[in-house]
């Protein structure tokens, strides 16, 4: 759900185009991550070795 909330610092209240969706992203790739490989990962970035030393047990 987006949420249109004027910025209360113009005074037209508009935003810049890219403040409303930057946080949704991350948290849907760290969820198909998680669903893909069966746990969790807590940090970023979440690349390639990162994901394959999580499923050694690493």
């Amino acid at each position: 759900m987006i949420l249109e909330i004027p910025n209360p610092g113009h005074p037209y209240g508009v935003r810049g185009v890219g403040e409303t969706p930057i946080v949704p992203p991350l948290a849907a790739v760290s969820n198909a991550v998680a669903r893909a490989i069966g746990m969790r990962l807590n940090s970023l970035p979440m690349s390639p070795p990162r994901i394959l030393q999580a499923l050694s047990g690493g």
